[in-house]
C-alpha cells in the first residue's frame, strides 16, 4: 500500500489506531487483539486500515491464519511501544496521586521471596495507609518511563547506576539443614563435603560475575581443587537452592544476605563459618527520579535502609 508523497496525510495519528496497531503487532492476530481491546474484529481491522492509509504504507502482511509486520510496521512499533508506555505511566501516576498512597517496587523473585517479603509486615503495620506492589523480574526497568518507584538490584559497584544506594554486600557460605547434619556423615571440615550432594546455581557459569556463586570457586579458593561431591544439584534461582537445602537435599553454597534469617532461626546451619567467601556483588536500591520526593517513598526508603543495616549486622559486615 504505497502512496505518492504528495498524497500522504500530515495530521496526527489517532491514539485509538495506535492502540489497535500495538495490540495486533503484539499478538500477530486480529482476533486476539480485538478480544483484548473489547472491540469487534472488524472494528480493529478498520482501525488498522485507517492507520495504514494515514501512514501511507502497509504495516502488516495478511496471511490466511496470521499476520506479520512489514518493515515499516516494525519501524512504527519501535516508536509506538515506548510512547504508549509513557502515556500509560503518566495516567497511572495521576490516578495514584488522586487516590491511595502506594509504593511500586521492582526486584528479582528470589530477593523478593527470601528477603523483602518476610520483612514487609513490619512496614505495613507502621504504615497501614500505604499500598505495596512488587513486580518480580530479572529485567531492568526504566524508572523514568514506567510506574515503578524504586528498584532493588544485584550487581557489582562498577555496574551500579548513578545514585544507587548500597544496601549490603555479599558473602558465600556452605549451609545445610540440621536434619541432614544429624542423619549424614560428619561434616566438620571441607574434605567432608565429598560425602554430600552440593547444590548451586545452574546458570552461574554462564556469567562472569556470577561465577562467584559456584562451588568450584569456593573449593579452589580453599584448596579443595580435587574434591568431587556425592552428586550435584543445580537450580535456576536462589530461593530454589535454599529450599533444597532446607529440605535436606544437600549442602548449598548460599548468599549470606538471603539466608541470614534461616540461619538465625536455626532452620539452616552454617557448617564452615570460618570459610566464607567474599563476593564482588552487592545489593542496591535505586529510586526513580519522579518518585523520590513523595512522602511514602521516603518512608519506605528509610525503612528499607534500616532493614539493610540489620542484615549487615547479622552478616558481620563491617561498614567501610
Amino acid at each position: 500500500m504505497q502512496h505518492p508523497e504528495h498524497s500522504l496525510r500530515t495530521r496526527p495519528i489517532a491514539v485509538g489506531q495506535l492502540r489497535a496497531f500495538e495490540a495486533v503487532a503484539r499478538h500477530l492476530n486480529f482476533r486476539a487483539a480485538s478480544e483484548e481491546l473489547s472491540l469487534t474484529q472488524s472494528a480493529v481491522s478498520r482501525q488498522i486500515q485507517s492507520l495504514e492509509e494515514e501512514v501511507g504504507v502497509g504495516l502488516f502482511l495478511r496471511h490466511t491464519r496470521a499476520v506479520e509486520l512489514t518493515g515499516a510496521g516494525a519501524q512504527l512499533l519501535r516508536a509506538v511501544l515506548p510512547s504508549l508506555e509513557r502515556v500509560d505511566s503518566a495516567v497511572r501516576l495521576i490516578r495514584r496521586s488522586a487516590g491511595r498512597k502506594s509504593v511500586a517496587i521492582s526486584t528479582w523473585a528470589s530477593f523478593a521471596s527470601m528477603w523483602l517479603i518476610p520483612r514487609l509486615e513490619a512496614f505495613q503495620s507502621a504504615h497501614p495507609d500505604i499500598d505495596i506492589r512488587i513486580d518480580a523480574t530479572d529485567v531492568p526497568v526504566d524508572l523514568d518511563t514506567t510506574d515503578i518507584d524504586l528498584a532493588l538490584r544485584y550487581t557489582t559497584p562498577t555496574h551500579a547506576p548513578s545514585g544507587a544506594v548500597r544496601l549490603f554486600g555479599e558473602q558465600l557460605t556452605p549451609v545445610a539443614s540440621p536434619w541432614l547434619l544429624r542423619s549424614g556423615p560428619p561434616l566438620k571440615k571441607g574434605e567432608d563435603l565429598a560425602h554430600y550432594a552440593l547444590i548451586e546455581a545452574s546458570d552461574a557459569h554462564r556469567t562472569q560475575h556470577l561465577e562467584w556463586l559456584t562451588w568450584r570457586r569456593w573449593l579452589d579458593t580453599h584448596h579443595f581443587k580435587q574434591l568431587e561431591p556425592k552428586r550435584w544439584l543445580y537450580f535456576n534461582y536462589a530461593h530454589q537452592i535454599a529450599q533444597a537445602a532446607l529440605t535436606g537435599q544437600g549442602v548449598a553454597l548460599s548468599r549470606m544476605p538471603l539466608v541470614a534469617d534461616s540461619l538465625a532461626s536455626g532452620d539452616l546451619v552454617e557448617i564452615l563459618p570460618g570459610m566464607r567467601l567474599e563476593s564482588p556483588m552487592a545489593y542496591w536500591m535505586i529510586v526513580g527520579p519522579r518518585s523520590a520526593a513523595r512522602p511514602e517513598i521516603r518512608a519506605f526508603c528509610d525503612w528499607l535502609t534500616a532493614q539493610a543495616a540489620l542484615t549487615r549486622v547479622a552478616m558481620g559486615e563491617v561498614t567501610k
